[in-house]
């Protein structure tokens, strides 16, 4: 995979899934007092709607790197998505710490599963 399509990758990948995790923060927002806040669910459609506009357009570059697996496209995805979810909600360092290391070798999971299962 070139320089430039690896650049493109990780981008968009990164962008769709800060994108589609505003969308998860603001999703858990639609409901807090026990009715539709239109707001919230607008700023949620939003997000996802970049997020998933952002991934199709990854897509592209992940095949032409030779990524089309499933399994591997989606992981970055997640992993991303999960690392937005975290920074955007404000609420990882006010876990306790074990909480906080349990996320982390998560996270590392992912990425060992990202290695060795690539194709």
């Amino acid at each position: 995979m070139s320089l430039v399509n690896t650049l493109l990758v990780f981008v968009l990948i990164i962008l769709s899934g800060f994108a589609d995790s505003l969308g998860f923060v603001y999703a858990s927002r639609i409901w807090e007092k026990d009715a539709v806040s239109w707001p919230a669910v607008g700023l949620a459609a939003l997000g996802w709607a970049v997020g998933i506009t952002l991934y199709v357009f990854s897509l592209r570059f992940l095949s032409r790197g030779g990524v089309r697996s499933a399994e591997m496209q989606t992981i970055l995805w997640f992993a991303m998505t999960i690392i937005g979810v975290v920074i955007f909600s404000g609420k990882f360092f006010r876990w306790p710490r074990l909480e906080q290391v349990v996320a982390v070798l998560v996270l590392a999971g992912v990425g060992w599963l990202l290695v060795r299962t690539g194709e």
